[in-house]
């Protein structure tokens, strides 16, 4: 008996490495612990991984990626593996509550979560996600490993300026926050209410506090900050004039959009806030062989389509278009610690409560 068997037999989970070898009574019992599958590091880990998840035929993904970005990656990994992909979509939030509402429920219907990273941090916290073993790990840049393990940054989330080429000029962008007190701002200014915590988060600790706090609540009184939920969202008012210039959003969907010929840009002041966010393995789950493979396909194949759509990507063998900017790469660790103030001084600033 091999040292993979010994330990599922310890456990309890030789069930669950059963399914990993090829057969199939787990699988069909239910849910299983992705443990065996997950750090099994033998030189026929792909040939088994491969084999294990045509079998088992299936696979869910919790995503929070919009499907322009996300489906060509699920349809390249369908025709390599014959796998077929659902995919739920929701907000970065949504699918924390809901991943969070059915582990606590013992239900167990996602097999891999590919979102941001604060939730995905927050899901390893509640006990969700497996730590995994893959030889992908080393290509990595040092900023995509976590120190748990538990998940693995796919990409780097980078938040920026974003603003309208039609309506401002380069020259007149504002070169500080301070500058955003001048009255020629006033009913021009935005920012994504969604997901931009963690760029609020910093930039009010990079202007020293309480100070930076202050500065933002002038800029709100004095010239008015429109709160808009959603990248793409936000993205377009800025490319359309609604919102001229707006805080906090990903540069790859504002540069996608500019290749594409609309009338938007980007810049940062300051260092621009960058946020790690990935992928994570469900531990426990019903196709643990196809979450494993289509973790290290995310980490590998599917890099080079996500450069394609303008991301930050952490794979150092891919030809990567990183930002032509001074990067503030952040702790999730500490977003998450310190979530609930800074959503309260969020909210005090900008939605007045």
């Amino acid at each position: 008996m091999n040292k993979i068997f010994r330990l599922a037999a310890t456990a309890g989970l030789l069930s669950a490495t059963l399914t990993f070898m090829g057969s199939s009574p787990a699988f069909a019992a239910g849910y299983v612990s992705s443990e065996p599958v997950a750090q099994y590091s033998g030189a026929d880990r792909m040939q088994k991984l491969v084999a294990g998840a045509k079998e088992e035929g299936k696979l869910t993904v919790y995503s929070s990626l919009p499907p322009d970005d996300f489906d060509p990656v699920i349809r390249a990994f369908e025709q390599k593996y014959g796998v077929h992909v659902t995919v739920w979509r929701a907000s970065a939030s949504g699918i924390l509550q809901r991943a969070i509402s059915e582990g606590r429920a013992g239900r167990h219907e996602a097999d891999v979560f590919e979102t941001n990273g604060p939730q995905l941090e927050a899901m390893y916290r509640e006990k969700l996600l497996q730590p995994i073993s893959s030889p992908v790990l080393k290509s990595l840049i040092p900023a995509a490993i976590q120190d748990n393990n538990a998940w693995t940054a796919t990409r780097l989330n980078v938040f920026t300026v974003a603003y309208n080429t039609n309506l401002i000029k380069k020259a007149d962008l504002p070169k500080t926050y301070k500058d955003l007190l001048d009255p020629k701002w006033k009913g021009k200014l935005g920012v994504e209410g969604q997901d931009s915590l963690p760029w609020f988060a910093e930039t009010v600790h990079n202007l020293g506090g309480q100070p930076g706090i202050d500065l933002f609540k002038q800029i709100v009184a004095k010239n008015g900050v429109s709160v808009r939920r959603g990248h793409t969202l936000v993205a377009n008012l800025v490319a359309s004039g609604d919102v001229p210039m707006a805080f906090g959003i990903y540069n790859y969907k504002v540069q996608s959009m500019k290749e594409a010929g609309a009338p938007i840009d980007w810049f940062s002041i300051g260092p621009a806030i960058t946020q790690p966010n990935g992928v994570g393995v469900a531990h426990m789950l019903r196709h643990p062989n196809a979450a494993v493979l289509f973790y290290d396909f995310l980490l590998t194949d599917g890099q080079a389509m996500y450069a394609a759509h303008d991301m930050a990507v952490t794979n150092t063998t891919v030809k990567r278009k990183l930002p032509d900017v001074a990067m503030q790469i952040i702790s999730n660790k500490d977003i998450i610690d310190n979530q609930a103030k800074s959503q309260a001084l969020f909210d005090s600033v900008f939605n007045g409560t």
